[in-house]
């Protein structure tokens, strides 16, 4: 809103006015407010939680702390919805397909998290939302996300199609296509020319139409994919204080990197990257998303004061996956959303272990002490603060190599 006036008073030359064109500034006030609405309204919101008595449940699961965070306030997703969406609403240019779509996402899963935890508490029902409504529902997600990238007509790129050596002594220069593009190509690291188009892998397709649309339709499908393993990955992560949280913010501030460079053609042409006009927006996004998971951090670190909930892990999980699919870096989420995908997996292999074993022997055996991983390190009497803090060491270490993937090919 604040960016539509300011450039009208711009254009009565009122000073100071014309701050707002640039991303930088907006994407810092963005930030600013996004931690300050998630501290001080944060603060409100809990003690309403409170009031109205609106507590965790704790399964007696035999950890260390584990029932002294009996009656902690839960939900406390909405605190970073709100904080993200306000900042989008003051600061973003609301006509912008990709900020649209990130706004969605959060409106989206956001509903369903909260639905899940309103069942629990409300209802008194401990699986809260039936499995398959989250599937369908974070299905319906990846498909409008995946409809919109195909039909939008803001929604293009510009590959880096040519590399000319102007002489024997000096560098490459990456030279761009002169139209913009729809296209499903996406980024593989750590390979030199790193661009995969899903169409290719119909190479066998005599119709090159024919190819780009099973292109697109293999590219719906493998959003779906991403968007609902990463959410239940998040969703997986939120077991202790602060992890979930501060886990999303280090990803997020990755995240947002990669789509400052490739909103800027001079920085996407340097580094040999795909360049994606009108992406800039996703700063101003991904700058409330990382302050919105900071202001909630002041709350949810150890001894944690609120929980998020599903409210807040789908929803920061999704934001994550959708965001990673936009800017074309979605083969990057299993480095940089590692912590996620250990947690996925250490779930699946100790329910496929246990199965079988006790199919096989009548017994059935475990591979961890208790999955998901974190509670593994918990029931081997690891105190929680170090564990949150070492898989945040990790997180950071992750990201950090994830950046790095931009030269090392």
């Amino acid at each position: 809103m604040f960016y539509y006036l300011f450039n009208y008073l711009s254009k009565l030359d009122l000073t100071g006015a014309g701050m707002f064109k640039y991303v930088s500034f907006r994407s810092a006030l963005a930030f600013i407010f996004s931690l300050l609405i998630a501290t001080f309204i944060g603060k409100r919101i809990i003690r309403m939680l409170q009031k109205k008595q609106i507590g965790e449940t704790i399964r007696d699961l035999d950890l260390a702390g584990q029932m002294s965070k009996k009656g902690t306030p839960t939900m406390g997703g909405i605190i970073i919805i709100i904080a993200i969406l306000i900042p989008c609403l003051l600061f973003g240019k609301l006509d912008n397909v990709y900020l649209i779509l990130l706004m969605v996402t959060t409106v989206w899963l956001g509903s369903i998290g909260f639905l899940d935890d309103y069942i629990k508490i409300f209802k008194k029902d401990k699986e809260g939302l039936h499995g398959r409504f989250k599937i369908v529902g974070q299905v319906g997600l990846g498909l409008i996300v995946g409809l919109t990238l195909l039909f939008s007509n803001d929604v293009v790129m510009r590959e880096n199609t040519v590399t000319v050596p102007k002489s024997a002594n000096v560098e490459e220069v990456v030279e761009y296509s002169s139209v913009s593009e729809k296209s499903t190509k996406t980024t593989i690291p750590f390979v030199k020319g790193h661009n995969f188009d899903y169409a290719d892998i119909f190479f066998f397709l005599d119709d090159e139409e024919t190819a780009q649309t099973c292109g697109w339709i293999f590219f719906i499908l493998v959003t779906i994919f991403i968007v609902t393993a990463v959410s239940n990955g998040a969703n997986l992560t939120d077991g202790l204080d602060g992890l979930a949280t501060g886990t999303s913010a280090i990803i997020g501030t990755t995240l947002g990197v990669f789509a400052y460079l490739s909103s800027h053609v001079e920085f996407a042409g340097y580094l040999n990257i795909m360049y994606i006009p009108y992406s800039e927006e996703m700063v101003i996004f991904i700058c409330a998303f990382v302050g919105a998971t900071i202001g909630f951090l002041w709350y949810n670190s150890y001894p944690a004061q609120v929980f998020m909930g599903d409210t807040g892990s789908l929803t920061l999980g999704g934001i994550i996956a959708v965001f990673a699919i936009i800017i074309h870096k979605e083969l990057l989420i299993p480095i940089l959303c590692g912590i996620f995908l250990v947690e996925n997996v250490s779930v699946m292999i100790q329910v496929y272990y246990f199965k079988y074993t006790k199919k096989k022997y009548g017994e059935g055996r475990r591979v961890f002490l208790m999955a998901p991983l974190h509670h593994h390190y918990q029931k081997k009497g690891v105190p929680e603060p170090k564990i949150v803090s070492r898989f945040w060491i990790i997180s950071i270490l992750l990201a950090m190599l994830t950046i790095v993937t931009l030269k090392m090919r």
